[in-house]
């Protein structure tokens, strides 16, 4: 495990009201905030910074997906928690594959956030396999033969109609293996899914 020397806490979004209550939450308990209107100031500055970024997932000019391709690309590995009010599969898909931390539907509560700051600080580079994630393994592989091809389409980001479509069987049965998956793996949303799924190299 390794830990942040410095637990600042960038936090990227224009909604001013939105920024300045994490600013105030974030600060409440210990760390350091820099607030960003945007993910432009943020980028300008990516080789100097520290700590971890909390960014909207829907920005004017280069929203949050963007601004972690962009982070990636010139070679940082900072972490990044997205939060989205518009939360779907591929989008939490491809902000996961791009090495997002956590992806946070609003609204959240404060437990979340903090909870997942947590952890994009302290990291999980070469931690071993947790309880959690024997169990989400044992889970899956309870899984029908049907219920894993619809999880192999979900965590590829295909909406119920695409999978219905290449599987060749209805939205409705679709839905229900979908259901299932939910309910087996103990899932409560597609983030924690996704979240899950990727920890164990599924995605």
């Amino acid at each position: 495990m390794k830990t942040a020397s410095i637990s600042t806490i960038h936090v990227v979004d224009d909604d001013e009201a939105m920024r300045h209550s994490l600013a105030l939450l974030l600060g409440v308990f210990g760390h350091r905030v820099v607030e960003h209107a945007g993910a432009a100031t943020l980028l300008e500055e990516s080789s100097r910074l520290n700590g971890c970024i909390v960014a909207d997932l829907r920005m004017p000019h280069i929203d949050g997906l963007e601004m972690l391709g962009r982070l990636r690309a010139a070679g940082s590995m900072m972490p990044v928690v997205i939060m989205t009010g518009h939360a779907d599969v591929p989008t939490a898909v491809r902000a996961m594959k791009l090495g997002a931390c956590d992806v946070l539907e609003k609204p959240f509560e404060a437990p979340l956030l903090l909870d997942a700051v947590r952890a994009a600080l302290v990291g999980d580079d070469g931690a071993q396999p947790t309880s959690d994630d024997a169990d989400f393994a044992e889970q899956v592989s309870r899984l029908t033969g049907r219920e894993r091809d619809v999880l192999h389409h979900v965590l590829l980001g295909r909406t119920n109609k695409e999978i219905g479509q290449v599987l060749d069987i209805s939205y409705r049965t679709v839905e229900i293996h979908r259901a299932k998956v939910m309910t087996k793996t103990g899932c409560g949303c597609v983030q924690t899914l996704v979240r899950r799924a990727a920890r164990m190299s599924m995605i």
